[in-house]
């Protein structure tokens, strides 16, 4: 009789395959149970919704000027323009003051600290739709625009986190700096915010400026940018071949500054320039065309592809 051959062990994963999958266990919907959620998270996200629901019995027209202009800041500069197209793709670099000004705007922003946005966010283009996403509308639309904000984050997932998809970012002083003061900023502004409507016209003035420049200007821009987490990988058209669900949704574009052409990003993430028709509006992209014009901005990436061109590159995870 001839032998069998003796069955081959699997192979092993390598240590780094292992830490990348522990780190998309981390995003999974299952890990969102009574035991493991945030409630730092969730108790700050709670707060600040229910003052933007008080906002309109302090209103004050200097109130919501402060309200839309922080809105433009954090929501455009902070997040759309620091943490993701400047730390997470590189499309672009900043000088200083811009870049310490940008990532501030982005702290504020009360969209979590740098590192983890852009860590986060690079696992997202790596793994996008796929299991592993830490926030796809496939596990859930609430999930995606939302819940997924509620699971807690333990130090060796932050870890993990930077080592496998950040490490070039936690070089970087600047950042390490708004990582370990992180909360210093974002309540330090919240505090500021009162002492200047208090100056203005008293604990009215004080009310008025906390709840529409801190908490409803927040709640706006959570809103604004989740929905291209949630939305955008629902609705819309598509211009590119992706191996994602990724969609162009023009009302998202408008909410978040055009962060709603959300195919066009991720077929080619590393553009600075998310709208790649003429129609296809990109106020983020407006301030980076000045920036760049008054020497803040270099090594932008504004090479859109030709029309009719429906290739993706292809990211890495």
């Amino acid at each position: 009789a001839t032998p069998q051959a003796e069955p081959q062990p699997a192979p092993q994963k390598s240590q780094k395959a292992q830490e990348r999958q522990e780190v998309y266990d981390g995003f999974s919907p299952e890990n969102l149970r009574w035991g493991n959620l945030s409630w730092v998270v969730i108790s700050f996200i709670t707060m600040v919704h229910v003052g933007a629901l008080a906002a309109p019995f302090f209103f004050s027209w200097s109130g919501l000027i402060a309200a839309v202009v922080l809105h433009w800041l954090t929501c455009s500069i902070g997040v759309c323009m620091a943490y993701h197209r400047c730390l997470s793709h590189k499309s672009l670099k900043l000088r200083q003051p811009a870049k310490f000004l940008a990532t501030y705007f982005g702290v504020i922003s009360g969209e979590g600290s740098p590192l983890m946005w852009a860590a986060t966010h690079r696992v997202h283009h790596g793994r996008s739709d796929k299991e592993g996403d830490p926030h796809s509308p496939y596990d859930g639309p609430m999930w995606s625009h939302l819940f997924w904000t509620f699971v807690q984050n333990s130090p060796r997932k932050f870890d993990l986190l930077v080592k496998l998809y950040a490490p070039d970012l936690a070089k970087d002083r600047m950042l390490q700096m708004f990582e370990n003061t992180y909360a210093f900023w974002l309540w330090g502004t919240g505090l500021a915010l009162g002492v200047v409507g208090y100056a203005i016209g008293g604990w009215y003035m004080a009310a008025s400026w906390v709840l529409w420049a801190f908490c409803l200007r927040m709640v706006c821009a959570y809103h604004s940018t989740w929905f291209v987490n949630s939305a955008t990988h629902i609705w819309g058209y598509r211009s590119y071949d992706t191996t994602d669900h990724s969609r162009n949704l023009w009302w998202v574009a408008i909410l978040a500054y055009g962060e709603g052409w959300h195919n066009n990003h991720h077929a080619h993430p590393r553009l600075a320039k998310a709208g790649h028709r003429w129609w296809e509006l990109d106020p983020t992209w407006w301030t980076i065309s000045t920036l760049r014009a008054i020497g803040q901005a270099y090594d932008v990436d504004d090479r859109v592809p030709d029309a009719g061109n429906r290739q993706a590159d292809e990211e890495e995870e």
